[in-house]
Order: C-alpha cells, then structure tokens, then sequence
C-alpha cells in the first residue's frame, strides 16, 4: 500500500487536510500537538476508468463491484525546532515519518490573524527550511552512529566497507545541506534516512487562491523545481467543506472556485508520480479491480500482485488498452476486432492495461 506521511509546522493545516482527506474527524485545534498519536486512514484511490468499465459488465440488475487501489495517509503531528534533539514529541514524529513511503510537506501559504502560527509570521522558505533541517539533523544522528560501528567492522568485512563508504559520504552531503534524496550516493535501502524519501510540497492555500495559488506558493515552486519535487496546490479548508458535499453539490461547488476535480487527486497522482507506480485493471462480471505495481514492473510481478501461484505458474497474459475495450464494447467484441494482444514474461505493463492472466500450478 502506498503511504505518504503528512508532515509539517504545528498550524500549518496538517490535520485540517487529513480530516477533509479520509473525513477520520481527527481533532484539528489551533495549538502545537493537537495530534499527539500517529493518525492513519485509508482513502480509495478516485478512477474513472472502473466506472468506465462497470458499466461494459453490468447485466440488466447485475452490477459488479468495483474495488480502487488505496492509499494510506499518516497524520504526523508538528514538527518543530529541535525535534531532531527530541523537541516537542520529536523523537516519536521522527519516528512514524520513517514508516511511510513518502512525504506530502504541507507548507502555509495563507495569512489569517486567527491562526497562530508557530514562528509568528507566515514565511513559507523557512518554514520548510526548519523541516528539512530537522530532518537532515536526525539522518546525521543515525548515520553517525553507523560510521562508528562500521569502521570497526569494515576492515575485516568486505561489505561493510562498501557501507562505510556510502555512510560517509553521505554525512559530507547532509552537513552540506543537500538531502540524501539529492547526494548522487547509492543509499543502501536499510540506512532508512528521512531525506532519503521523495517529498511532494503541498502549498496550503486560502480558498479563492486553490485554482491559481499566489505569490508564496511561487515561492515554493521555485524550490521544487530546483529541487525536482512534486508540488500539489490545495486549500485544505476548501476540501473539508467538499467532503460534506454529494457529487453533485460538490461538481458545483468545485466550479465556482474553477477546479475541476478535488487536491485529493492531485495529491494521489503526484504519489504515484514520485514513487515510480502505475495501474493496471482486471475486469469482469464478478469485479472490476485496480492493482498498483511499479513502473517497469513485466507481466508475471502484475499477476504475483493477484496471487503468488499466478505468478510461479504464469504462462502469458491477454492484454488490452482500457479505453480500447470500452470503445470496443466489452472483451468479446474486442477479441473480435483483434484487439486484444498475448503477451508474454518479458511483457513490460502499462498504466491502463486490463489483463487477464493464464497460470498453470
């Protein structure tokens, strides 16, 4: 499951977003640590292409299930200065971000006299300055502590050597300033660092500025853009008064600030963006599915998401384009017309490719 860790300043709109996100009604107050616990909820992943396809398998009062693909969004309470040193709940904050698979670093870009915040003025750059400071400040600290152990061990151990290497290095890029993530070291997955994960820069906005964003979330830009991160724009106020909403009310309400669809979209495709997944569907009259794979993933590691026996005994695949099939009318007609290609092993999947898969165990 993907799961991105909400991470940020105390009063930046961390759970204000979570709330409208996963509708958990976790507390959202207007002082530090009002989210003292981890926070985890579960949202299904929005796609059209189910619905597109439910429709190709429905038989008069028979309508198949649809099941998404989900993500896991953990509410992580605010950081502050000094968490790396055990400010604050540092230590336990510090803690859950290592769990997720990547970061949604929600920053303030709006002014409220009503809405403390936690350095007394609202200044995006170094509010995200503090947070990657913290964060490089805690990967130091861990890989300080390898260094120690690995230049005891690395003169009889050929691999710890090699470990040892990576582990300095990246001391001398963090005390640089520059992340893990941008050190052009090969980071060995168990060193866990923090600013090793990819951070998505989600710019809290004002209401009237979600379509357009404003002068600080240029601000912001400019930084993910020198960086290489993902940044999504969204008015968490604006999406937790959508969750209250039918679709209807919602479509409406969502045109009058000119958006065409809700930050939670964005935000999910921006995840998908930075840890490399794609989609891919199975559809029938029993369930039309998603399942998520990463990309560059071949046919039989898509079929294992299934079922590990499709994937020992996997013999090939039949393959269609999902808005092929849906054009063609359902999987007889598309067979008909040809559509409907045999891939196999070697077969790298797409993101919208309906399959089916043939096994033998």
């Amino acid at each position: 499951m993907l799961g991105i860790g909400i991470v940020g300043l105390p009063n930046v709109g961390k759970s204000t977003l979570f709330n409208a996100i996963t509708k958990a009604g976790v507390e959202a107050a207007n002082y530090p640590f009002a989210t003292i616990d981890k926070n985890v909820g579960v949202v299904a992943v929005p796609d059209e292409r189910l619905v597109a396809l439910r429709k190709l398998y429905t038989k008069g009062t028979r309508v198949p299930p649809v099941v998404p693909t989900t993500v896991e969004f953990v509410d992580i309470a605010g950081l502050v200065k000094g968490a790396s040193q055990g400010e604050g709940l540092g230590n336990q904050f510090l803690a859950n971000i290592r769990e997720v698979s990547a970061i949604a670093h929600v920053v303030r870009c709006f002014d409220d006299p009503n809405i403390l915040h936690v350095a007394g003025a609202v200044d995006p750059l170094s509010d995200i300055e503090t947070i990657n400071t913290e964060l490089a400040l805690a990967d130091l600290g861990s890989l300080e502590k390898r260094v120690e152990r690995l230049r005891r061990s690395a003169k009889s151990n050929k691999d710890d050597a090699e470990l040892l290497e990576a582990a300095e290095a990246l001391v001398a890029r963090l005390s640089d300033g520059v992340p893990a993530r941008g050190s052009g070291v090969d980071i060995p997955k168990d060193f866990n660092l923090l600013t090793a994960k990819p951070v998505i820069y989600v710019c809290n906005v004002a209401e009237e500025d979600a379509a357009t964003g404003n002068a600080q979330v240029e601000q912001v830009r400019a930084l993910a853009d020198a960086e290489g991160a993902q940044l999504v724009v969204i008015s968490a106020k604006l999406e937790q008064e959508l969750g209250e909403l039918s679709d209807d009310e919602a479509g409406e309400f969502l045109a009058e600030y000119g958006l065409t669809e809700p930050g939670l979209n964005r935000l999910i495709r921006s995840g998908y963006e930075v840890l490399g997944l794609l989609t891919f569907l199975t559809a029938g009259e029993k369930e039309v599915r998603a399942w998520t794979v990463t990309k560059g993933s071949r046919a039989p590691q898509a079929a294992g998401e299934i079922h590990t026996d499709f994937e020992r005994g996997f013999i090939r695949a039949e393959v269609i384009a999902w808005d092929k099939l849906t054009l063609a009318g359902g999987t007889v007609a598309a067979k008909a017309k040809g559509w409907v290609r045999t891939e196999g092993k070697e077969y790298v999947v797409r993101d919208g490719d309906v399959m089916n898969f043939l096994f033998n165990v």
